[in-house]
């Protein structure tokens, strides 16, 4: 049996270079809000409160936002010690009070991986907020460069990969697609 049947927990996990994994997430929200669930979205890394994702979630009954990051951080530029980290641990304690409460029926850790990757996280931290998670809980944790601590605990891994990005291709970031 597997880990997440186990505990009663099911853990899905987006991670890869390309463009969609928040938007993912955002769909299963969407689903669970539908079925009645409570859900709660911390956000790790993203540091704006005025993206469309941030205001049609305010749309939506039962759905807690909490954007715990201080905004992208480059390779290198973060570490354990830099404010950007204590943002993310502060975004952890959130995220481990949800995913204890009973009444929360989905938890969406947002660029979790990202922040693990970044050195802002330890893996084994948030490991252990997944492990005190309440039964029947849905996780779904999002990120670039997701270790294997993490891939190793998800029921479900998908790998979004870029085949070209409009970015690339000279579109300015644009509201409702980007943001």
């Amino acid at each position: 049996m597997e880990k997440g049947r186990r505990s009663g927990n099911r853990t899905l996990l987006l991670t890869g270079d390309g463009k969609g994994k928040t938007t993912s997430a955002l769909g299963m929200v969407l689903r669970a809000v539908g079925h009645g669930l409570r859900v709660s979205v911390i956000q790790f890394v993203k540091g704006r409160k005025d993206t469309g994702e941030v205001r049609g979630l305010a749309y939506l009954p039962g759905v807690e936002v909490h954007v715990c990051g201080l905004g992208f951080v480059r390779p290198g530029q973060g570490g354990v010690g830099s404010t950007h980290a204590a943002a993310a641990r502060a975004g952890l304690q959130k995220a481990a009070a949800a995913l204890r409460d009973p009444a929360c029926g989905m938890v969406v850790l947002d660029e979790v991986c990202g922040a693990v990757a970044l050195g802002l996280l330890e893996a084994q931290a948030v490991a252990e907020a997944l492990d005190a998670a309440a039964p029947g809980k849905v996780v779904v944790m999002t990120g670039r460069d997701a270790c294997d601590e993490l891939v190793g605990r998800a029921d479900t891994v998908s790998r979004v990969t870029e085949v070209r990005h409009g970015l690339t291709g000279g579109w300015p970031a644009q509201a409702g697609v980007e943001w």
